[in-house]
């Protein structure tokens, strides 16, 4: 039996408009070696390490009997042509999957296997996404404009694998091309 008591989801408070949960965040000094283009991200870094994202983590305990959840808000920008993202994760039990609620904002969610098989789901406020065990995720911002806001969960056991991804990155790339967004092979991916 668990400990917690049933809860209330305040989306204004998982989002940052409340004083009562503490964003995680995310500068671009620590994406380095995240972004494709090594040039321009030192660029950007002698301008300034700018927010790249920031997370709201409610906290819940990491067994396999509750479900972590909170959210993600992502910035509007680029490094060169590639849209502002999330460091991207397995999960550390592979198989366990995660569902992503797009709450405002335009964006999408990357997402590849170990096996190579890679797809790409947009996102506008109320799209839903749900990501599969053994899929790897990158949430990525592809409005010029607004912050790309999404809630999440997952269960809490699944723990979190930062490390494939900062080693090998991913196999595709989500860059400006001719105004759009588009999707291209990751020069710099080392299978």
């Amino acid at each position: 039996m668990s400990d917690m008591s049933p809860t209330t989801i305040d989306f204004d408070t998982v989002t940052g408009a409340s004083e009562a949960a503490d964003p995680l965040t995310r500068t671009l000094k620590s994406l380095d070696g995240y972004f494709y283009d090594a040039d321009a991200f030192s660029a950007a870094m002698a301008e300034d390490d700018a927010l790249i994202y920031e997370y709201f983590d409610m906290g819940v305990p990491e067994t396999s009997g509750n479900v972590a959840y909170g959210t993600t808000s992502i910035k509007p920008g680029k490094v060169g042509d590639e849209y502002f993202m999330t460091k991207g994760h397995f999960h550390t039990v592979l198989d366990t999957a995660e569902v992503y609620y797009c709450l405002s904002g335009h964006g999408g969610m990357m997402m590849e296997t170990p096996e190579g098989k890679v797809e790409w789901r947009e996102m506008k406020k109320g799209d839903v996404v749900y990501v599969p065990g053994r899929w790897a995720h990158r949430s990525i911002n592809i409005s010029a404009t607004e912050p790309f806001v999404m809630f999440f969960a997952f269960p809490g056991h699944a723990g979190h694998d930062y490390g494939t991804i900062a080693t090998k990155g991913f196999r595709k790339l989500m860059v400006e091309r001719d105004g759009k967004p588009t999707m291209v092979d990751n020069p710099r991916w080392n299978g």
